[in-house]
């Protein structure tokens, strides 16, 4: 049986956000009713007007305000009348000075909603929770494979440790792992008196969000522009760098199955498409040139970063994705690009 069904209704917080977005067109594509979030009305207006130009009115989808997701309550309206939330509001950027700048929402407006679906929260069944790889994986200089049972307390030690000096993508890091084991830690406590349960989704790093520019770019589409099409210099850490991969849309899908599926209740699951994704050939769009990277500045074999591989039997198993290649992804989302004129 299925945890969620067609015309039940379900709350996706930070509802305007890259990933939401496409969780949120997913949802009404199957027939659910959906309450989005955001930070302020100009936001909900550009969801509104973009879910209606696809046929979907206000009887299938409907934004609401939530200007701050650390604020106690700030969520309890929200959660009313709703069957499934997917809580994907956490902020995802490289420019933190504080700590607090990340930690602090990530982990409040994660607490703040489950405290909120126990007080008023009825109807609720399932909380799907975006987290990411960045809570699993300790990066290593040597081969590498990560599962679920993995945490990333190092990045946690090192903000412990360095504070504001902790360099910005290990403040990221930690803040994804404070916030999910957040989550595990409140359900834990409360499971054996509440209704609802919990499914967490960890994806590494076209969008149909707002974004107006190139300069507007979310962080994990602006680093993958960065990389592949920009034609800059790229520093060691950048060459150093081995990256998973998965397409937007189906991170997506992930929270959706992972909503309905029965057997995801309780589990924590990477949902990666490419465990490495250092190369692309042939050139997936050939209107658009792709950086040809720079080898001479490349390390000697032996100083290289290992790959980094993940163990995905759980995600085949539970949700059964089948992935979009990573030139079909590179293809769409340069495409999108290119229809906006950039």
């Amino acid at each position: 049986m299925p945890v969620i069904s067609k015309n039940d209704k379900v709350l996706v917080t930070g509802a305007n956000g890259y990933i939401a977005m496409w969780v949120v067109r997913h949802l009404l594509e199957r027939g659910y009713i959906v309450r989005g979030t955001a930070r302020n009305e100009e936001k909900c207006d550009y969801m509104i007007k973009y879910f209606a130009k696809l046929g979907y009115g206000s009887d299938r989808f409907e934004a609401v305000v939530v200007p701050d997701i650390t604020k106690d309550g700030a969520f309890d309206e929200a959660v009313k009348g709703v069957d499934g939330i997917a809580h994907t509001a956490s902020p995802f950027h490289l420019k933190a000075t504080t700590p607090e700048e990340l930690i602090e929402p990530a982990v409040k407006g994660t607490v703040g909603i489950l405290n909120s679906v126990v007080k008023h929260g009825t109807n609720v069944k399932r909380i799907v929770v975006t987290s990411s790889i960045a809570a699993v994986i300790t990066p290593s200089s040597q081969p590498s494979r990560f599962s679920e049972a993995d945490w990333n307390e190092a990045s946690v030690r090192e903000v412990e440790e360095k504070g504001g000096n902790a360099a910005p993508i290990e403040i990221y890091r930690a803040s994804k792992t404070l916030a999910e084991r957040s989550v595990w830690d409140f359900y834990n406590k409360h499971k054996a008196n509440i209704s609802w349960d919990v499914a967490v989704i960890n994806p590494p790093f076209p969008p149909i969000h707002d974004i107006s520019s190139l300069k507007s770019l979310n962080t994990s589409l602006q680093t993958w522009y960065d990389a592949l099409i920009a034609d800059t210099p790229k520093t060691k850490e950048q060459l150093l760098f081995s990256s998973s991969w998965v397409d937007v849309r189906d991170t997506a899908l992930a929270h959706v199955l992972a909503l309905e599926k029965e057997a995801a209740g309780g589990e924590r699951i990477i949902t990666t498409a490419v465990n490495a994704a250092n190369s692309l050939s042939p050139n997936p769009l050939p209107s658009h040139k792709l950086s040809k990277g720079f080898p001479e500045m490349l390390p000697p074999v032996e100083d290289r970063v290992y790959n980094i591989t993940y163990e995905k039997s759980k995600e085949q198993r539970i949700l059964g994705i089948p992935f979009r290649s990573k030139e079909e992804t590179t293809k769409d989302t340069l495409q999108n690009f290119a229809d906006r004129g950039w």
